[in-house]
C-alpha cells in the first residue's frame, strides 16, 4: 500500500521596506524615493500612491515583475517614473512642482505598505526668500 505524503512549504511575511521621514527639496529639482519589498511568491506588482494634506491616496502607476506597468492618466510618464529591479522599485520624480508635496506611498499586491515618505517642496524667490512653503 503507498502512501502519499504532503509537504506543505512554510511562507513567511510579505513586507514592504520604505525609509520613512521627509524630504526637502526645490521647485524644479529631481529626486528618488525608494522602495523595497519581500514577497514569498516570484511574482509581484508594486503601486505608488500620493496622498496630499486632508485627502486620500491616489493611485500614481503599477510595476510588476515581468516588465508589466501602467500609469494613472493624472501623472504624467515624463515627470514619474519607477523601474523594478529585483526587491527595489523606486519612485523617481523630476522637474518638481511645489503641486508635488505629499506623502508617498509604496504597496505591494495584495495591499501591504511601508512607511509612507513626506516630501516638501519651498518655492524660493530669486533673492533666496521662501515665497510659500508647504508642511
Amino acid at each position: 500500500m503507498e502512501k502519499m505524503i504532503t509537504l506543505q512549504k512554510c511562507k513567511g511575511e510579505d513586507k514592504v521596506i520604505q525609509p520613512g521621514g521627509e524630504v526637502i527639496a526645490s521647485e524644479g529639482d529631481s529626486l528618488t524615493l525608494n522602495c523595497t519589498f519581500e514577497k514569498t511568491t516570484t511574482h509581484a506588482y508594486l503601486f505608488w500612491y500620493k496622498q496630499e494634506v486632508n485627502s486620500y491616496p491616489k493611485y500614481m502607476l503599477k510595476r510588476g515583475t515581468y516588465g508589466t506597468g501602467e500609469y494613472s492618466p493624472e501623472f504624467e510618464e515624463e515627470r514619474f517614473d519607477a523601474e523594478l529591479k529585483g526587491k527595489s522599485v523606486p519612485l523617481k520624480i523630476q522637474k518638481l512642482h511645489v503641486s508635488d508635496s505629499a506623502l508617498y506611498y509604496c504597496a505591494l499586491q495584495p495591499t501591504v505598505t511601508g512607511n509612507s515618505k513626506a516630501l516638501y517642496l519651498n518655492l524660493w524667490s530669486n533673492n533666496n526668500t521662501i515665497l510659500h512653503n508647504i508642511h
